[in-house]
Protein backbone atom coordinates (compact mmCIF):
# COMPACT_ATOMS: atom_id res chain seq x y z
CA UNK A 1 0.00 0.00 0.00
CA UNK A 2 1.82 3.00 -1.21
CA UNK A 3 -0.87 5.19 -1.58
CA UNK A 4 -4.50 5.29 -0.07
CA UNK A 5 -7.51 7.17 -0.55
CA UNK A 6 -9.82 5.69 1.86
CA UNK A 7 -8.35 7.90 4.83
CA UNK A 8 -10.69 10.74 7.01
CA UNK A 9 -10.56 13.34 9.05
CA UNK A 10 -13.65 14.49 11.12
CA UNK A 11 -15.10 17.38 9.38
CA UNK A 12 -14.37 20.75 10.01
CA UNK A 13 -10.59 19.64 10.61
CA UNK A 14 -9.39 18.48 7.29
CA UNK A 15 -6.92 21.19 6.20
CA UNK A 16 -5.44 21.86 9.16
CA UNK A 17 -5.07 18.01 10.27
CA UNK A 18 -3.74 17.16 6.60
CA UNK A 19 -1.29 20.55 6.99
CA UNK A 20 0.36 19.10 10.36
CA UNK A 21 0.55 16.07 8.90
CA UNK A 22 2.67 17.16 5.87
CA UNK A 23 5.07 19.13 8.59
CA UNK A 24 5.48 16.14 10.88
CA UNK A 25 6.82 14.41 8.16
CA UNK A 26 9.17 16.78 6.66
CA UNK A 27 10.31 17.60 10.26
CA UNK A 28 10.88 13.45 10.93
CA UNK A 29 12.26 13.03 7.40
CA UNK A 30 9.34 10.39 6.43
CA UNK A 31 8.30 9.85 3.16
CA UNK A 32 4.60 11.10 3.35
CA UNK A 33 2.48 13.49 1.27
CA UNK A 34 -1.32 13.96 2.05
CA UNK A 35 -3.85 16.38 -0.03
CA UNK A 36 -7.54 16.38 0.90
CA UNK A 37 -9.94 15.83 -2.41
CA UNK A 38 -12.76 17.54 -1.62
CA UNK A 39 -14.87 14.74 -0.82
CA UNK A 40 -17.19 13.68 1.89
CA UNK A 41 -18.10 10.50 3.54
CA UNK A 42 -21.46 10.73 5.80
CA UNK A 43 -21.33 8.05 8.45
CA UNK A 44 -24.68 6.84 10.60
CA UNK A 45 -22.96 6.67 13.82
CA UNK A 46 -19.76 8.77 13.70
CA UNK A 47 -20.35 11.74 11.70
CA UNK A 48 -18.66 13.20 8.11
CA UNK A 49 -15.27 12.99 6.99
CA UNK A 50 -13.26 14.81 4.75
CA UNK A 51 -11.52 12.27 3.11
CA UNK A 52 -7.94 12.59 2.11
CA UNK A 53 -5.26 10.85 -0.19
CA UNK A 54 -1.69 10.23 0.86
CA UNK A 55 1.46 8.67 -1.08
CA UNK A 56 4.64 7.74 0.67
CA UNK A 57 5.53 5.19 3.96
CA UNK A 58 2.20 3.02 4.78
CA UNK A 59 4.11 2.94 8.78
CA UNK A 60 4.48 6.88 8.49
CA UNK A 61 0.65 7.33 7.08
CA UNK A 62 -0.55 4.97 10.05
CA UNK A 63 1.19 7.13 12.61
CA UNK A 64 0.48 10.46 11.54
CA UNK A 65 -3.40 9.78 11.32
CA UNK A 66 -3.20 8.77 15.01
CA UNK A 67 -1.22 11.53 16.47
CA UNK A 68 -3.26 14.22 14.42
CA UNK A 69 -6.37 12.05 16.04
CA UNK A 70 -4.82 12.86 19.41
CA UNK A 71 -3.89 16.19 18.85
CA UNK A 72 -6.82 17.87 17.47
CA UNK A 73 -8.82 15.23 19.67
CA UNK A 74 -10.64 14.29 16.44
CA UNK A 75 -11.97 11.06 14.55
CA UNK A 76 -10.52 9.63 11.97
CA UNK A 77 -10.70 6.69 9.33
CA UNK A 78 -7.81 4.88 9.27
CA UNK A 79 -8.80 3.01 5.92
CA UNK A 80 -6.43 0.61 3.36
CA UNK A 81 -7.38 -2.81 4.77
CA UNK A 82 -8.64 -5.53 2.14
CA UNK A 83 -9.68 -8.82 2.59
CA UNK A 84 -7.31 -11.63 2.43
CA UNK A 85 -9.43 -13.62 -0.19
CA UNK A 86 -9.51 -12.90 -3.54
CA UNK A 87 -13.06 -12.54 -4.42
CA UNK A 88 -14.03 -11.26 -8.34
CA UNK A 89 -16.83 -8.77 -8.13
CA UNK A 90 -18.14 -6.25 -9.84
CA UNK A 91 -17.71 -3.75 -6.93
CA UNK A 92 -14.09 -3.20 -5.04
CA UNK A 93 -14.51 -2.85 -1.01
CA UNK A 94 -12.06 -1.86 1.53
CA UNK A 95 -12.56 -1.64 5.23
CA UNK A 96 -11.15 0.95 7.46
CA UNK A 97 -11.06 1.37 11.17
CA UNK A 98 -12.51 4.59 13.28
CA UNK A 99 -10.38 5.90 15.53
CA UNK A 100 -10.34 8.62 18.59
CA UNK A 101 -7.16 8.74 19.57
CA UNK A 102 -5.55 5.33 20.32
CA UNK A 103 -8.96 3.89 20.88
CA UNK A 104 -10.62 2.18 17.64
CA UNK A 105 -14.07 2.90 18.16
CA UNK A 106 -15.67 1.28 15.09
CA UNK A 107 -15.24 0.11 11.71
CA UNK A 108 -16.35 0.88 8.71
CA UNK A 109 -16.95 -0.73 4.89
CA UNK A 110 -16.30 1.04 1.49
CA UNK A 111 -17.30 -0.03 -2.06
CA UNK A 112 -16.27 1.42 -5.29
CA UNK A 113 -17.39 0.01 -8.78
CA UNK A 114 -14.77 -1.32 -10.30
CA UNK A 115 -15.82 -0.10 -13.92
CA UNK A 116 -15.73 3.73 -13.44
CA UNK A 117 -13.77 5.98 -11.46
CA UNK A 118 -16.50 6.34 -8.89
CA UNK A 119 -15.39 7.46 -5.34
CA UNK A 120 -16.10 5.24 -2.26
CA UNK A 121 -19.57 5.26 -0.51
CA UNK A 122 -20.23 3.44 3.12
CA UNK A 123 -21.82 -0.03 2.68
CA UNK A 124 -21.67 -1.17 6.08
CA UNK A 125 -20.64 0.13 9.64
CA UNK A 126 -20.45 -0.80 13.32
CA UNK A 127 -19.69 0.85 16.53
CA UNK A 128 -17.04 -1.31 18.66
Amino acid sequence: MADSESFGIEKGYGSQAVQWMNEEAKKSDWKFEARLYDYEIITKNFGTFEMFSWIGDPKAARDLIIKASKRFKIRVIEGGYKTRHLVLRIERSEYGMIRKGDRIIGRIEFTSSRLTESRWTVKLEERK
